[in-house]
């Protein structure tokens, strides 16, 4: 492998991390807020008198049955999202963890070379 060749696989390797770090980001907001419609759901399982939501800046009344489904479709699109995600995720670890291999086998080839 030439210099230049390592070189350019520096630099992918290093905005392979970049996107992996963006990616992990992501997820961790999107677990987070599955997590609160998770909590909300519990909550809305209380034997309680009305139940609101959040529209805007504003709490509003809202019919219990349709904050469900609501809640229940926000947390499989939700979960959709994280688990796609974490497979964009594996697909680039495992590209950067090839390039890093072959990296570390073409600079021992250069220094058994010299």
């Amino acid at each position: 492998m030439k210099k230049e060749d390592i070189e350019r696989g520096v630099a992918e390797l290093q905005i392979l991390e970049q996107s992996l770090q963006n990616f992990s980001m992501q997820k961790q907001t999107f677990q987070a807020q599955l997590m609160e419609v998770e909590n909300a759901l519990e909550e809305l399982k209380a034997p309680k008198g009305e139940t609101y939501k959040i529209v805007g800046s504003i709490m509003i009344a809202a019919d219990k049955d349709d904050l469900n489904k609501d809640l229940n479709s926000k947390k499989e699109i939700l979960g959709l999202r994280v688990k796609n995600l974490e497979k964009q995720e594996a697909a680039l670890s495992e590209k950067a963890k090839k390039i890093q291999e072959e990296l570390m086998l073409s600079l021992k080839k250069r220094k058994n070379e010299q």
